[in-house]
């Protein structure tokens, strides 16, 4: 099986509760870990005002994920987080391993 790195980023609602926020840190991570990703990191981005709002809210907590996994986890991952009524955006893009640059 060949796995991909990739980067997630969701949007909590601003009145999620620090326990909230790990318990579905850690239950993303444990979904990753099943399904067969690796490593896993996770950085808190912390909260932050929104340039419009979403469903009526202005400020969001942010949560990045990086990941190595194949396309059916990222699917299963995706719709986990939209039946989620904690996450009010989510967004996955597949990321270059080697991060190159070219200058001309």
């Amino acid at each position: 099986m060949i796995l991909s790195s990739y980067e997630t980023i969701y949007i909590l609602k601003p009145d999620v509760t620090d326990d909230m926020n790990l318990s579905l840190v850690n239950d993303y991570k444990k979904l990753i870990k099943e399904k067969g990703g690796k490593n896993i990191l996770v950085q808190h981005r912390g909260r932050r005002h929104l340039s419009y709002n979403i469903t009526h809210y202005y400020d969001g907590i942010y949560v990045q994920m990086n990941y190595q996994a194949n396309g059916s986890l990222v699917k299963f991952l995706e719709k986990s987080m939209r039946f989620n009524e904690n996450i009010i955006r989510y967004l996955t893009i597949r990321c270059n391993i080697f991060n190159t640059m070219h200058v001309y």
